[in-house]
């Protein structure tokens, strides 16, 4: 029996097929050595089309949503820098080659991060049905802070960013858990109508992607 599902149904679930495929893919490629550089080198690119495939997923996204991501880049950006060059926000650390394309030392991307997770974050808390905006903003900051937990490990090892010493500080996870705090309180102000299961998807993929990762020494 032909199930005749709507057009935007069947575009998410294309959308979610897709970011799903793209990051166990990655994860192959992370996880075998033969072809670790060459998936390292498309880091950049994989965070570009999933900016593509949020941007396909956010019904009616028009100037409100373009400037939502605009504000989170920049804002982003602008947190990295000082990170870097000021050692403020995060601690004392530089960037390495895997995120290309620098400005001022900074990959571009980064900004582009940022938004990335920050739209998946809200849009996951949406999902959840808490209704208390700082209940919502507040969960989603543990959430990110418990992501980049995960993050740190591997972004040291793949060459995304090292700290000074070679530890990560706790000042980078209060960093993370402001600057979330933040940037989501910026999202619950633009007021996005409940959006689909897309941007949660990819939100969920980010932990096991890193998850993944972090267990591979330990499983070989």
């Amino acid at each position: 029996m032909k199930l005749n599902l709507p057009k935007q149904t069947i575009k998410q679930q294309r959308l979610i097929g897709l970011i799903i495929a793209f990051d166990v893919v990655g994860m192959a490629g992370f996880i075998i050595p033969a072809t670790q550089h060459i998936f390292t080198a498309l880091v950049p690119w994989n965070l570009l089309l999933m900016t593509v495939l949020i941007v396909l997923s956010h019904e009616q996204a028009g100037s409100k949503f373009l400037l939502f991501l605009i504000v989170v880049c920049i804002i982003g950006f602008g947190a990295e820098w000082t990170g870097v060059h000021k050692q403020l926000i995060f601690g004392n650390y530089y960037y390495g080659q895997t995120m290309s394309w620098k400005l001022w030392d900074i990959p571009v991307i980064m900004g582009i991060t940022w938004f990335l997770l920050i739209y998946s974050t809200g849009i996951t808390m949406q999902w959840l049905g808490v209704r208390n905006t700082l209940l919502r903003v507040i969960t989603g900051s543990v959430t990110l802070v418990l992501l980049d937990m995960l993050i740190e490990p591997i972004a040291m090892r793949f060459d995304y960013w090292h700290w000074a010493g070679g530890i990560v500080p706790l000042k980078n996870y209060w960093g993370w858990l402001m600057m979330s705090v933040l940037l989501l309180f910026i999202f619950e102000a633009f007021r996005f109508k409940k959006q689909s299961m897309v941007a949660p998807v990819l939100l969920l993929m980010q932990f096991v992607f890193f998850g993944v990762l972090n267990l591979v020494p330990t499983l070989f």
